[in-house]
């Protein structure tokens, strides 16, 4: 008899262990398929909160667009530029024939010497993530943007950092 009730008691809290493993992980969200064309910045974030709140990131400065590789480009990025720290970057990829399959940000050199390239994800309308700035920051350092097709070309703009 007490043989049966241990096992039921073990038995209850190992479904409530893995119940409360579950229930304390964040759920990530669902890869999004890159391509397509994405909406031009509209001046208001896509982080997903209240207007005019920037998460501490700082004021958006517009970066401007480029036309490369039957690609329109359009950038911004939030708050100042620290060496040794990192700056949030938005971009706005459309036109072009080609899917996006990947976009990746830089801060530095068109050669990267010295800079970690970053790999952006997806947003709403938008490709997001936070460059590294290199310390020391290289003289004439710009935003870096390369843009990859589904077939593997890829294609490179650079923007003034207006500092």
């Amino acid at each position: 008899m007490q043989r049966a009730s241990i096992i039921t008691v073990v038995s209850v809290l190992s479904l409530l262990a893995a119940a409360a493993s579950q229930t304390g992980c964040e759920k990530k969200p669902e890869p999004v398929k890159a391509g397509g064309p994405a909406a031009t910045p509209t001046g208001t974030d896509t982080h997903g909160h209240s207007a005019g709140m920037d998460h501490g990131h700082g004021p958006t400065t517009a970066l401007g667009e480029q036309t490369a590789g039957g690609f329109t480009v359009k950038a911004s990025r939030d708050g100042g530029i620290s060496p040794g720290g990192d700056a949030p970057i938005d971009v706005w990829v459309t036109g072009g024939s080609a899917k996006v399959a990947a976009v990746r940000f830089w801060i530095g050199t068109q050669d990267a010497k010295g800079s970690l390239k970053a790999k952006a994800e997806l947003e709403k309308d938008n490709w997001h993530t936070h460059a590294e700035v290199p310390s020391p920051l290289p003289e004439g350092s710009k935003l870096w943007v390369e843009v990859e097709s589904d077939s593997g070309e890829t294609t490179l703009v650079g923007f003034d950092l207006k500092m």
